[in-house]
């Protein structure tokens, strides 16, 4: 990483130094942001509605690997999945506070490419880079992203509201982001073998950008409010569908059935799969990071999403004591386990 380039130590700089020189030029463009980096604080000026805010923690060596992930789409993915928490709650994002710990293994040049990916997540979904904090390392390097949002308090969606009955939704296509991630960690292994290999990844680009460049997805909250559908329950998929699923299901205090034959798989996730010698269902039930949203919607409402491309039906909310369920296609009822990414696991590795 930036061996063979002139580089510029961070002690150059100095910590306020360092802040100045990677937010200078972040644009403010949302009419909430009064006072944005440069100050003891943020202001914000919310007058209408609900604010929601969230924060994620990512590490080096637990949410990310730098052998293969390029620093200006770690920046970039670093935004979204807190974009994605805010739409996940119905709500449009408006604001970001980024904090980073490095060590003195990163350069300034290192750091440039970085906000280069955050800025261009603040560009695309026009969202206030307003504050944020840096410090130094003992080893590695830790992001920290808090996002804010705005949201009509009648318009609020959280995990709690699902009702026996209602749709269980998706959108877009799962899986996808886990192959990627095999397909990465397995050309790892193949360049520590040799390292002058040059791998031809062009047959797994779909899954290579659902892992690396991952889409928060704005554009069904858009969906959402033109079809006039205010869902009563909905989340993220950021730890694999079938922990979402229970997430909802345990908020809600509902059950659920969800349908093998319905999970939506692009080709080329099953295709990897196959080639990986795994069951695809396998991947869209556990694989996680795809940052699709996972909504309750109400049966009356079944008409405006039916056969959109964008939204799939795989299940339907039960009673509670119906528990979890996913109805294979031989008929088969089978309990959905929780089998995705988990903090704090004992064999938990890099």
């Amino acid at each position: 990483m930036f061996e063979n380039k002139n580089t510029t130590p961070l002690s150059q700089l100095g910590e306020f130094g360092l802040i100045d020189h990677l937010t200078k030029s972040f644009p403010l463009v949302q009419p909430s942001t009064l006072q944005g980096v440069g100050d003891d604080a943020a202001v914000m000026n919310f007058t209408e509605g609900h604010t929601v805010v969230t924060t994620d923690l990512m590490i080096e060596g637990i949410h990310f690997n730098l052998s293969y992930v390029p620093l200006k789409h770690l920046g970039y993915k670093s935004v979204m999945v807190n974009l994605s928490d805010v739409y996940a709650m119905n709500a449009y994002p408006t604001q970001i506070t980024v904090s980073i710990a490095v060590s003195n293994r990163f350069p300034l040049e290192a750091l440039e490419e970085l906000y280069a990916g955050i800025k261009l997540a603040c560009k695309n979904y026009k969202v206030d880079l307003v504050g944020g904090d840096t410090s130094s390392s003992s080893s590695g390097l830790i992001i920290s992203v808090t996002a804010m949002g705005q949201v009509e308090n009648e318009k609020i969606t959280y995990r709690s509201g699902a009702q026996p009955n209602d749709l269980l939704v998706v959108s877009g296509d799962l899986g996808g982001a886990y192959m990627g991630l095999q397909v990465l960690e397995r050309e790892k292994e193949v360049f520590k073998v040799n390292p002058n290999n040059q791998p031809d990844l062009a047959l797994y680009s779909y899954c290579i950008e659902r892992q690396l460049k991952p889409e928060a997805r704005k554009d069904i909250v858009e969906l959402l409010e033109e079809l006039a559908i205010v869902p009563n329950a909905m989340i993220d998929i950021s730890d694999g569908l079938s922990s979402e699923i229970l997430h909802l299901c345990k908020a809600s205090e509902v059950g659920c059935d969800l349908y093998e034959e319905k999970l939506p798989c692009d080709p080329s996730t099953s295709s990897t799969a196959e080639e990986f010698k795994m069951n695809s269902i396998t991947a869209l039930l556990n694989g996680g990071e795809d940052y699709e949203l996972l909504m309750a919607i109400k049966t009356e409402d079944y008409d405006k999403i039916k056969g959109h491309p964008l939204l799939t039906t795989i299940g339907h909310f039960t009673d509670q004591k119906e528990a979890c369920n996913m109805i294979t296609g031989l008929g088969q009822s089978i309990p959905i386990e929780a089998q995705g990414w988990k903090n704090f696991n004992k064999d938990e590795s890099a």
